[in-house]
């Protein structure tokens, strides 16, 4: 299968609950941008990822994600209140992206063998 597409360095989603701020809003749009190798650098030398390395995701996605709804900035302590189905919902697009370059997957019609990409459906994504 053949399609060509340009590289996608944004991508806009919407998480499944929200997450929710000191204030009670909620707040389920966003924007992430894809992972540089300095991201990863810098999420590993993070001093609370030196004590608990499951904290380097908070890090990495606090680093890619350019908005969140109405958030001023987006920290490791921010998204420390996600809830586990939105923290899994963006750590599957963040890998999907940066893995591929896409949340799309390509397809192909079984009667006309015609290709496209649709867009991949993530858990828990309404």
């Amino acid at each position: 299968m053949t399609i060509t597409h340009a590289l996608l360095t944004q991508l806009s989603f919407t998480l499944p609950r929200g997450l929710i701020d000191s204030s009670g809003d909620v707040h389920r749009q966003g924007i992430m941008r894809l992972a540089t190798a300095r991201d990863e650098l810098v999420a590993h030398k993070h001093r609370h990822v030196q004590t608990y390395p499951e904290y380097l995701m908070l890090v990495l996605l606090s680093q890619v994600i350019i908005q969140l709804g109405t958030l001023e900035s987006i920290s490791p302590d921010n998204l420390e209140n996600l809830l586990t189905q939105d923290l899994a919902y963006l750590r599957e697009l963040y890998n999907r992206i940066n893995q591929t370059g896409s949340a799309q997957v390509p397809a192909q019609c079984p009667q006309c063998n015609h290709q496209f990409y649709t867009e991949l459906v993530l858990s828990g994504e309404l």
